[in-house]
């Protein structure tokens, strides 16, 4: 059994009205039953991503003072302990079920761990916490869900794409532009493996006998990613003014590997960009943009090599005001990061870690975990981030060139 928590950390609990990680009852009866189940549920999924215990405790008001009269009987614990076995929670909770005293008061106290294998339904249904909020798991939820337990199997950039055939991979691109940046130049001259072998070997399909092309292949090589990838495409406006109703100057939707959209979103945002010449010394002078490219272009390859491609047809969204240019990735928090540590020194993980090293192979990304600090290294306060479960916005301010 894990290290379950101990009293000091328990009447913490208790007693902090804010914390998303406890459920108080007065009694285990009425609706008890139900409520309890689905708060076990809840916390089992952990949609906050806190990755601690969170607790249950029964004979305590709201506010967290004990329940006159209140006892722990064996019969009670009893049933509370048939919340794991009774088979209406799948896959059964790791939980812990104990009577506990806390400041001269008696609690059932029920321990949940988060599951390693989410999502948990109870009764067939996603049951989830995220602050105050308790309730059924929205679509957006049970894909973060689904993301966390496949962050623990096979990354979802080398799935399979059902449906598509090796025809899809455009074979000219793989051998002149790809395969040369992953492998030395004399080792592809003495090579004399068959396609399918070269393919197989980069994991741009799954295997030599099963030529079905990954979501990595169509990413990076193929003729239609979008045809297969709902959301593998990119979304520009240029905007006059402050606000997505004002005019549009300027729209492309963006087509192609992640290269080609990196590219081209990059040739758009350097034709908007506006440069000055400022004179340091008469006989000196030097550019100053309106917005660093280097910092934008960091900001830009982060949003593909870490947005989500499963389950959503959102694209990569890059929305350019007058006052502020905004960046919005699909997919929010993966693995060891979280909305509380995101964008802290040495905090990284890679939701897509084969693409990571395809953008590196191809000369997007030469650093990993160093874009953040680049970018606000050139954009300073400028720079600031909105990170949602679901989505992350790199949000640069204007600043008069």
């Amino acid at each position: 059994m894990k290290q379950a928590p101990n009293d000091a950390e328990l009447l913490a609990l208790l007693t902090d009205l804010e914390s998303d990680r406890v459920e108080r009852k007065q009694s285990f009866a009425g609706k008890a039953p139900e409520t309890v189940r689905e708060a076990v549920c809840a916390f089992a999924n952990d949609l906050a991503g806190h990755g601690a215990p969170s607790v249950v405790f029964i004979g305590a008001k709201d506010d967290g003072t004990p329940m006159e009269g209140f006892a722990v009987t064996d019969e009670l614990l009893r049933s509370l302990a048939d919340i794991k076995t009774d088979g209406n929670i799948v896959p059964p909770p790791t939980l812990l079920v104990e009577k506990r005293r806390l400041a001269g008061a008696d609690y059932a106290v029920i321990t949940v761990w988060p599951c390693d294998t989410p999502p948990v339904r109870y009764k067939g249904r996603i049951h989830v916490r995220w602050g105050p909020r308790r309730g059924l798991a929205t679509a957006q939820d049970e894909r973060i869900l689904n993301e966390r337990r496949r962050h623990r199997d096979r990354p979802f950039d080398v799935q399979p794409v059902s449906g598509a055939t090796l025809e899809e991979i455009d074979r000219l691109r793989f051998e002149q532009e790809y395969l040369p940046s992953l492998v030395a130049r004399d080792v592809l001259l003495a090579n004399d493996r068959t396609l399918e072998q070269k393919l197989a070997a980069t994991k741009l399909i799954v295997a030599e006998t099963e030529p079905v092309p990954t979501v990595l292949g169509l990413l990076v090589c193929g003729r239609a990613p979008s045809n297969w990838i709902g959301g593998a495409y990119t979304q520009f406006l240029r905007i006059a003014g402050q606000d997505l109703t004002d005019p549009v100057t300027d729209e492309e939707v963006i087509h192609g590997t992640v290269a080609d959209q990196i590219r081209r979103l990059e040739e758009k945002l350097e034709a908007h960009n506006r440069r000055r010449i400022v004179f340091v010394a008469s006989e000196r002078e030097t550019i100053v943009e309106a917005y660093a490219l280097d910092g934008l272009r960091q900001l830009v390859r982060n949003a593909y090599l870490h947005r989500s491609y499963e389950a959503t047809h959102a694209p990569v969204r890059v929305y350019w005001f007058d006052d502020r240019i905004e960046i919005h990735n699909p997919g929010g928090p993966f693995g060891s990061v979280t909305v509380e540590n995101f964008g802290q020194p040495g905090v990284t993980d890679y939701r897509n870690p084969n693409l990571a090293e395809a953008l590196r192979a191809l000369g997007f990304v030469q650093r990993f975990g160093a874009g953040i600090a680049i970018a606000r290294k050139h954009f300073g306060s400028r720079l600031r981030f909105e990170v949602q479960p679901g989505v992350v916005a790199a949000i640069i301010a204007g600043e008069e060139p």
